[in-house]
C-alpha cells in the first residue's frame, strides 16, 4: 500500500494522529502537496461521504473523519498556495444556504478550492442571502459558491442570484452551485454559471472560470 493510500485509509478510519504523521512523511518523501490533498485526504473523505449517503456510517463517524482530515490540512496549509503575488488565483465566498445545516460536502469543496490556489472564506451553514452578498463585496470575491443538501433549501440559491440582480451585481460574480439534490438543469433554471457534482471538479471549473473571465489561459 502506498503512503497516499495509507493517508486515505487513515482519514476513513478517523485516525487524526496517523494522518498527521503520514502527511509529514509524504512531504519529506517529496510528494506533491496537491496529490497528498486530492488523492489522500479528499479521496478518503469522499469515501466517508459516500458511505454516509448510503447510511453505512453515521454522523459520529463523519465527524471523526473530518477531524482527521483537518489534522492533515494543518500540516499542508503552507504548501497549498500558488506562490504568485499574494499567493491566490482568486477569492471564493463559500456557504451552505439558508435553512440547511449540512456542511460535509462544503468542507471538501473548501479544501479542494484551496488546493487549486483560491482564498476561501467559508461563511458556514444556514447562511442567508445578505451574508453571501455582503461577504463577497467585503472581500472582493471572484466567485460565490453555494451548497444545498436538501430539496427544501434549493430555492435559497435562486434568492441569492435574484438579489445579485436586484443590486446590479450579477455580472460581477461567477456563481457556482452544488449539492446532492442539485443538477445542471436546476443551475440553468436559476441562472447559475456553473454546476459541479463533486469537490475536485468544482475546484477545476472554478479555476477555469476565473482565468477565462480575466482573459487568461490555464497553464498546463
Amino acid at each position: 500500500m502506498s503512503i497516499i493510500q495509507s493517508i486515505s485509509g487513515s482519514v476513513q478510519e478517523g485516525k487524526a494522529k496517523s494522518v498527521k504523521q503520514l502527511v509529514r512523511q509524504a512531504l519529506e518523501e517529496g510528494y506533491d502537496p496537491k496529490v497528498i490533498l486530492n488523492e489522500g485526504l479528499l479521496t478518503g473523505m469522499m469515501v466517508v461521504a459516500d458511505k454516509f449517503k448510503k447510511d453505512e456510517v453515521f454522523v459520529p463517524e463523519v465527524l471523526v473523519s473530518s477531524r482527521a482530515i483537518n489534522a492533515g490540512l494543518t500540516i499542508l496549509e503552507g504548501y497549498l498556495t500558488t506562490g504568485d503575488g499574494d499567493g491566490y488565483i482568486g477569492r471564493v465566498v463559500l456557504g451552505t444556504v439558508r435553512g440547511d445545516w449540512h456542511d460535509i460536502g462544503k468542507h471538501m469543496v473548501s479544501l479542494s478550492l484551496r488546493a487549486a490556489g483560491f482564498e476561501v472564506v467559508d461563511i458556514g451553514y444556514d447562511a442567508d442571502t445578505a451574508l453571501f452578498l455582503d461577504t463577497a463585496e467585503k472581500i472582493g470575491a471572484d466567485i460565490i459558491c453555494m451548497s444545498a443538501l436538501l430539496t427544501t433549501t434549493m430555492d435559497a440559491m435562486q434568492e441569492v442570484i435574484e438579489e445579485l440582480k436586484r443590486r446590479h451585481l450579477r455580472e460581477k460574480y461567477i456563481v457556482m452551485i452544488g449539492g446532492a439534490p442539485v443538477n445542471e438543469c436546476f443551475a440553468q433554471e436559476i441562472d447559475a454559471d456553473i454546476y459541479t457534482s463533486d469537490a475536485m471538479s468544482c475546484a477545476r471549473e472554478a479555476r477555469k472560470a476565473v482565468l477565462k473571465k480575466r482573459g487568461q489561459d490555464e497553464v498546463s
